[in-house]
């Protein structure tokens, strides 16, 4: 594909030595030949130094040229400033060590570079994640809930994801690149950044990677709680009035959870004092009830809990969580109680990152500015 432009692919990783085989031997069978490859380990030690030297060659005397950077665990942010920095292609594209991309993934990426009016000025391109699916809750709520999203998405959108993307590097340097201060959501920060100097972001539906499952409530709510507290950052940083180009068109689920949790402590803290009332003879269950301010006030939690409830099964959410009660391998009223307590959890997660987020912006630390 003589007279294509250059693209230099990075990825990091810091303790993923079982997945780097897959994403490298991925990335080495790519039909596009014009590319190289910039590994950066970022402090691994679970043997990722062994694995990484193999691939090693920087010369590409075996085809593709791969350069390897250890590095201190400095954070992906860092890593990919590094690898950014020491690029040679005219793109720079960004995946993670725990993504498998396509055969054609970084052509089809290429092929969008032009732009299809006067208007847009590519300064970005980002493809499509499809999350593969274990046999477990948390793998189809994630998989269904990712592929929702996509089939929203329109061909100009504000994000770059980081898994499966590429920037035009000129253009990502005059915006500043990754600062390796910022706690995660790097790639939003980058395509905010890109947005607001008058660039434009593409979707390439068909440049496609595929994510590993992601497996375990603890590690699906532990990457929730970071994506909330990194958002904090993001809002501060880029208030909506200041904000050009699209809109956030990749929040998906988030806003509808959110409210999960206030609601059912509203609703555990009406009932408390209903019940003291029926204990000491004030009220009686009947209409009367709702003469009383603790009645009215249990009412009005049960309706906007109801109102919620309905919303979570018929809106967006509702497509995810019948999708994933449809595929699952057990009793529908089992997933049922699975994706409620779930969906709970990450309710909780969300405003446990909200508030550290909070803290970070008091404190002026992971990227916030005092």
């Amino acid at each position: 594909m003589s007279g294509d432009p250059f693209v230099s692919v990075t990825v990091c990783v810091r303790d993923g030595a079982h997945w780097i085989e897959g994403c490298l031997d991925s990335l080495l069978e790519q039909t596009y030949s014009s590319f190289e490859v910039l590994v950066v380990n970022d402090g691994s030690t679970d043997g990722a130094e062994e694995i990484l030297a193999r691939y090693h060659d920087p010369e590409g005397a075996n085809g593709t040229p791969v350069r390897v950077h250890h590095q201190p665990p400095l954070g992906l942010s860092a890593g990919r400033q590094w690898a950014v920095e020491h690029a040679i292609g005219e793109w720079v594209a960004i995946t993670d060590i725990d993504v498998r991309p396509e055969p054609d993934w970084i052509a089809n990426m290429v092929a969008q570079i032009a732009p299809v009016d006067e208007q847009e000025r590519v300064v970005a391109v980002t493809g499509r994640t499809v999350f593969e699916q274990a046999d477990d809750l948390v793998s189809r709520l994630r998989s269904v809930e990712i592929a929702a999203k996509y089939r929203a998405r329109p061909r100009r959108t504000s994000l770059a994801n980081g898994p499966c993307s590429m920037f035009h590097r000129a253009s990502l340097m005059e915006v500043g690149g990754f600062d390796p201060a910022w706690y995660h959501a790097e790639d939003m920060e980058v395509s905010l950044r890109l947005n607001q100097a008058g660039g434009t972001i593409v979707y390439a539906r068909d440049a496609l990677v595929k994510h590993v499952p992601e497996t375990g409530a603890r590690h699906f709510l532990a990457k929730r709680r970071r994506d909330a507290r990194a958002h904090v950052r993001i809002v501060r940083h880029h208030p909506k009035r200041r904000r050009q180009g699209p809109g956030f068109d990749f929040l998906g689920s988030s806003t509808m959870i959110l409210c999960l949790f206030p609601l059912w402590m509203a609703f555990m803290v009406s009932v408390f004092p209903f019940l003291v009332g029926l204990y000491t003879g004030n009220m009686t269950i009947d209409r009367s009830a709702l003469e009383h301010w603790e009645g009215q006030v249990l009412l009005v939690s049960i309706v906007a809990l109801l109102v919620h409830e309905l919303l979570l099964w018929r809106g967006r959410l509702g497509v995810v969580n019948r999708e994933v009660m449809r595929s699952t391998h057990h009793g529908k009223f089992i997933a049922m109680l699975g994706v409620r307590r779930l969906t709970f959890l990450w309710s909780l997660a969300l405003w446990q990152g909200l508030l550290l987020g909070c803290l970070d912006a008091l404190l002026g630390r992971n990227g916030h500015k005092r």
